[in-house]
């Protein structure tokens, strides 16, 4: 297998800096997409830097806000040649979903799906002149799987960045970009995503759930830890993308699982993608479904 120059946004906790560690130990070239790399996120740089020295592989940060276009871009120049983007960076929130402000979903939209999209128009260009590339969306089974209250706004934004995936790859592939779309399901440890969930600006609407949902969010966390099994593992998800960055060209496949509480998204999923291809077929565009061959 054959160096490749990864990108990996969000990476400076969870799944992205699990992500980058896995890929820079599999012989590619990873950048951690690290926000604020001389602030909050500045022990997260140093454990970077210290685990390139001391397993001698090639992790690399760089500053990445996927919020602000001219850090998009600045750090696309800094990479320079680009082979694979990992579509990570997300922020999720938990409360009734009437208590958080238009404002606050404007927000969370701009993480978790205009980011990528900053990402990709800074990228896609060199990668269409490449005629080769892969994008790797790490997305969420509860798309569609099993939806408990109180996470309505990061469901419906990761609902949002799942479709955009999906209408990127019949867009990109003709020119020889390839598509994977990472689904994990709800990891309740190894991640800081539940504990660093945002929260609702309406308290006075909390209050009101309060009164017929109190305690709803402990019982949803509890509920889900006790149906993840002991093996559950977050490096899951990084192995599952270093596989998928792995496996060549036209084989990788459109969508990959991890979700070890099995709350059904795989089986909507597979009636969901099955029914995409079979459409693209009917309409003449089967040639969509698989990445077009350089040359």
């Amino acid at each position: 297998m054959s160096s490749q120059t990864v990108l990996i946004t969000g990476a400076s906790s969870g799944f992205g800096a699990l992500a980058a560690r896995a890929l820079a130990r599999a012989g590619h070239i990873a950048y951690a997409g690290i926000r604020d790399p001389n602030g909050r996120n500045a022990p997260a740089v140093a454990d970077a830097a210290e685990y390139a020295a001391r397993h001698g592989v090639d992790l690399r940060t760089v500053e990445l806000d996927v919020t602000a276009d001219e850090s998009v871009q600045a750090a696309a120049r800094t990479i320079g040649r680009l082979d694979v983007v990992v579509h990570n960076a997300g922020h999720m929130v938990t409360g009734p979903a009437e208590a958080f402000t238009p404002e606050q979903l404007a927000a969370l939209y701009d993480v978790n799906v205009l980011g990528a999209q900053r990402v990709n128009r800074a990228v896609l260009p060199q990668l269409r002149a490449q005629g080769r590339g892969l994008l790797v969306w790490v997305g969420s089974t509860s798309t569609r799987g099993g939806t408990p209250p109180y996470l309505g706004p990061y469901f419906a934004a990761k609902a949002a960045m799942d479709a955009l995936a999906v209408s990127y790859a019949g867009e990109l592939a003709r020119f020889g970009i390839e598509t994977s779309i990472v689904v994990p399901g709800a990891f309740t440890s190894g991640t800081n995503h539940f504990a660093h969930a945002g929260s609702p600006a309406d308290t006075a609407t909390v209050a009101a759930y309060e009164e017929k949902y109190a305690g709803l969010m402990d019982h949803v966390g509890e509920a889900l830890a006790a149906l993840t099994p002991p093996t559950a593992d977050v490096s899951q998800v990084a192995d599952a993308i270093t596989t998928i960055v792995g496996t060549p060209h036209g084989k990788r496949p459109f969508r990959v699982h991890i979700d070890p509480s099995d709350d059904g998204s795989e089986v909507v999923s597979a009636v969901a993608d099955r029914i995409r291809s079979e459409f693209l077929r009917r309409i003449g565009l089967a040639d969509l479904l698989t990445p077009a061959t350089a040359g």
